[in-house]
């Protein structure tokens, strides 16, 4: 006979979680949106399991939504992934949301699980391990070091300008790689500090130094990033105008997990090469794209510059669009749209092809 036995019903649940330095807040909801629970979680190894727990306490969880996947929540993200659960980087509420809603640590957790639910403006999340990421922390270094070693240099010729005349007319008009070993080499009276001309050189001395320190941190970093960009994409570094550090951006945009982009046009988006519509009524036109990763975009600004300068191909495109009326402008914007679908078929077949290896 048949088990007269009631069946106990699954049901499917959706998580949302707000993250912060020091705790998450995560909301569970059914299918119709409905909430179900919310809760704040320390924000380590053991809240993290204790978060899932509470949300797989619920019923069959279905996918969870966190705010901040690239950053407080980082580590949720990897260890929800690691427990084959369906992650989804959601975007914080717009402005009108949260005027009519109020904005607390349970509203943005229950508004990132309804996001998730209905796939509203979410995404897959970068996988945060693998040579991928490796690369982004050697990069955000060596980035840091070229930033500061410029606002160095900077400050060393605003010093030159208000220094005293005969400390001015000695180092006006050096190149920079002689202005800071000059400035190095200086040996002021440190007893002397109070005097104008003698501070100025104490000034020129420490900061000439530290050029010369962040030059040889770069130059460290270099030697790690060479090789493991080479390591990750070959193709990629020896493509027409791309070197090591266009190739390191780029990979770093499309992260570990490049499959996440869905086609050419939606890394091109990503890099914000792509053009966005704008046209009404009678009118039909384009805008620039303002959006997306703008170092990555910068990126592919500099294979524009360098193909313009040095491919054939590329010079009689620029003359080619140039008789038709569009500006340098233009021309370059067009460019980068089709380099970015250049990379991007170089990008995903190379490691597509080392995978199937």
């Amino acid at each position: 006979m048949p088990s007269i036995t009631p069946q106990q019903q699954v049901f499917e649940v959706a998580g949302g979680v707000d993250t912060h330095a020091d705790t998450h807040t995560a909301a569970v909801i059914d299918q119709v949106g409905r909430v179900l629970g919310t809760r704040q979680f320390p924000a380590d190894t053991a809240g993290y399991t204790a978060l899932l727990a509470w949300m797989r306490g619920f019923g069959q969880l279905v996918r969870v939504g966190v705010e901040g996947t690239g950053a407080y929540g980082a580590g949720l993200a990897r260890l929800l992934r690691d427990s084959h659960v369906e992650v989804i980087e959601v975007d914080r509420p717009d402005r009108k949301a949260r005027r009519f809603q109020g904005k607390s640590d349970p509203i943005d957790a229950i508004a990132a699980a309804k996001a998730a639910l209905a796939g509203e403006r979410t995404g897959t999340p970068k996988q945060r391990d693998g040579q991928i990421e490796a690369l982004r922390n050697l990069r955000v270094a060596r980035r840091s070091a070229v930033d500061q070693r410029a606002d160095a240099q900077r400050q060393i010729k605003a010093l030159i300008i208000t220094a005293p005349d005969e400390l001015r007319e000695r180092l006006r008009g050096l190149p920079v790689k002689t202005l800071i070993t000059t400035c190095a080499a200086v040996r002021p009276d440190r007893a002397d500090a109070a005097s104008p001309a003698t501070a100025a050189k104490i000034a020129l001395r420490s900061l000439a130094r530290r050029h010369q320190q962040l030059s040889a941190e770069i130059a460290d970093l270099d030697q790690l990033l060479e090789p493991l960009v080479t390591a990750i994409n070959p193709d990629l570094v020896a493509a027409n105008g791309v070197g090591t550090d266009v190739a390191g951006q780029l990979l770093v945009t499309a992260g570990q997990n490049h499959d996440r982009l869905r086609s050419e046009a939606a890394f091109a988006m990503l890099c914000g090469a792509a053009p966005i519509p704008a046209s009404s009524g009678r009118t039909t036109r384009h805008r620039l794209n303002r959006g997306g990763d703008r170092q990555a975009n910068a990126a592919l600004y500099r294979v524009v510059l360098c193909r313009l300068r040095w491919d054939p191909a590329t010079h009689a495109y620029m003359e080619r669009r140039t008789k038709e009326g569009l500006s340098k402008k233009d021309i370059i914007r067009c460019l980068k749209r089709y380099i970015a679908r250049e990379l991007y078929q170089i990008i995903t077949t190379s490691d597509d092809l080392e995978l199937a290896a």
